[in-house]
């Protein structure tokens, strides 16, 4: 294609700049013209329209665990869950080395009922207050409705019967569930006793005499069921006795009680294998353990 002259590069770009001024002009027109006019519905743009949406209710969240017992039931014919109790419709604990829960348990009213399992029917009565403790148990198991706790007293006794930790499920709704961060390790092979909480390990006696061969210290957990200071029992010097919700494995009574719990209580002869199954600890150690809570669950190790 030939170059374009010099004059013919001027006379197109002017031309064009004609053409772009005449159609503003018109575009200009129609816009006054229209703007004296009524206006029209102008729809906005799609960007900046915001739809609206419903909102949707949250929904509830589905229980866990068993359902629900709303049943009022009558208490008087039931036996208490004590620790002279001998109750063979309560299961013993299936997993003594279980984790502690770290919480606790108590009556939230005089007497609430115990239950085998969830969805049976009532077969013991826990009060809020008894004589020798056992009303402040620790929690095992926790679902919406119900907790499995720890219970004094036996499902038989020895030697025919199964005498180890008893539990039992109580109803969410008939306790007070409280918090409860401590647990005690006794090792009958290190010879250790400990409080252990989220601060950490606190070793409260490095000796102290356990159970005889014919009658050894129960294995398991338990819990704190009771504390007193017992004057008539010489041998502890005055000193507190932690008594524990579990009996001894061989022994069906003690000392002509219908009874042979197993406590952690001073005695001036405490390292080796020669008790009844108690613990016999210093008494520093009875000290330090009767300021742990009620319930609080003990572990007690080979």
């Amino acid at each position: 294609m030939p170059p374009v002259s010099s004059a013919r590069r001027r006379v197109v770009p002017l031309a064009i700049a004609a053409a772009i001024v005449v159609a503003a002009a018109g575009a200009l027109g129609i816009g006054v013209a229209v703007s004296r006019s009524a206006p029209p519905a102008v729809a906005a743009p799609a960007s900046t329209v915001t739809p609206t949406v419903a909102a949707s209710p949250t929904p509830a969240p589905t229980p866990t665990g068993p359902a629900a017992d709303t049943a009022a039931y009558d208490l008087a014919g039931l036996p208490t869950a004590d620790v002279f109790a001998v109750n063979p419709a309560l299961p013993v604990d299936d997993d003594p080395r279980g984790a502690p829960t770290g919480l606790m348990a108590h009556p939230a009213t005089d007497a609430i009922p115990v239950f085998a399992e969830p969805g049976g029917k009532p077969v013991a009565v826990l009060p809020a207050a008894l004589t020798f403790g056992g009303t402040t148990v620790p929690v095992i198991r926790r679902e919406d409705n119900w907790v499995r706790v720890m219970l004094s007293g036996r499902q038989g006794t020895p030697p025919e019967g199964n005498p180890a930790q008893l539990t039992g499920w109580l109803r969410a709704a008939d306790v007070v569930v409280q918090s409860n961060d401590a647990h005690v390790e006794v090792n009958l092979s290190t010879r250790t006793i400990a409080i252990v909480t989220p601060a950490g390990v606190e070793t409260v006696a490095t000796d102290f005499g356990s159970g005889a061969d014919g009658t050894p210290t129960p294995l398991g957990r338990t819990f704190i069921m009771h504390t007193a200071v017992v004057p008539a029992f010489g041998y502890t010097r005055g000193n507190p006795l932690i008594y524990l919700g579990i009996q001894s494995p061989t022994l069906a009574g003690f000392d002509g009680a219908a009874v042979a719990v197993t406590a952690l209580h001073y005695h001036d002869d405490r390292s080796g294998a020669i008790s009844n199954g108690c613990i016999r600890v210093d008494a520093a150690t009875t000290a330090r353990l009767s300021q742990l809570p009620l319930g609080t669950p003990v572990y007690i190790t080979g």
